[in-house]
């Protein structure tokens, strides 16, 4: 029986206390994704969400490889020589941003190296994002002639704006980590050494807060940003409502009366 945490030895989940660990681990293509890949992170982020033991996720490359570097090209003249098997990459592309991007715990990106082409759409399918100093980003759809897909599209204009996401394919350019920086494309810089103590730190902190409540702010900022597959405004509504009905609203107004930390359950 597959390992869900372990779907390919290339894609696989650990956990350390609250938070799951993502990691991308295909060095022979420096760390580019194929089909499998691609078809491989729904199932392992449905159950990353499922596991009750799981308050944030952070998704990164294995040990020092890079983050991501985008579609693996030797697919190009396999998978996606003709226009059906393009259409059903970017589909499976699609899929794999709309889990990360919809999934009820908060997903961190830790990026180093490079975050391209589908790579970043993976980045900015993440709620929040860090990147070391040296990160190099950019979508070079321009230069392979293929198209990038609506949903993951918006996305990129949620974190960029459309002027940038133009400049971005227009232009297929790169940029460092301080210009994805002033872009919003990233939301913290800093040196490589400092990376995986910042992302895991971020991590932590994040988990140590009420479950519901995230899920229920993550619901919200969609609905108020109008990224792609929002929920209406009535389930919003229900799961704020679950928030003040929930164990851990008691727990947390009782934590702040005794001046405590609070311990939330999730429940």
């Amino acid at each position: 029986m597959t390992d869900p945490f372990r779907p390919l030895d290339r894609l696989r989940a650990v956990l350390e206390g609250p938070v799951a660990q993502v990691l991308v681990d295909n060095p022979a293509r420096r760390n580019a994704f194929d089909l499998a890949m691609w078809r491989a992170i729904p199932p392992l982020f449905a159950t990353l969400e499922d596991d009750a033991r799981v308050r944030a996720i952070v998704l990164r490359g294995a040990g020092d490889l890079p983050f991501a570097s985008g579609a693996d090209i030797s697919e190009f003249e396999t998978v996606r020589a003709t226009a059906a098997g393009g259409r059903a990459y970017e589909e499976a592309n699609e899929a794999a941003f709309r889990a990360v991007a919809h999934c009820r715990k908060p997903v961190i990106a830790m990026m180093r190296g490079f975050c391209l082409g589908g790579g970043l759409g993976l980045a900015v399918s993440c709620d929040l994002r860090v990147a070391a100093q040296g990160c190099q980003f950019g979508v070079p759809a321009g230069r392979l002639g293929v198209g990038y897909p609506p949903e993951a599209m918006g996305y990129v204009v949620a974190a960029v704006g459309a002027m940038a996401a133009k400049d971005l394919f227009f232009t297929a350019r790169r940029l460092d980590a301080d210009e994805a920086l002033r872009l919003g494309l990233v939301g913290k810089v800093v040196a490589d050494a400092a990376l995986e103590d910042e992302a895991l730190g971020l991590a932590a902190a994040v988990a140590a807060n009420a479950p519901l409540t995230l899920a229920a702010a993550k619901l919200a900022i969609a609905h108020a940003a109008g990224l792609p597959g929002a929920p209406a405004r009535a389930e919003v509504e229900a799961a704020v409502a679950a928030c003040f009905d929930s164990d851990d609203y008691r727990e947390g107004r009782a934590a702040f009366l005794a001046k405590r930390p609070p311990v939330f359950t999730g429940r």
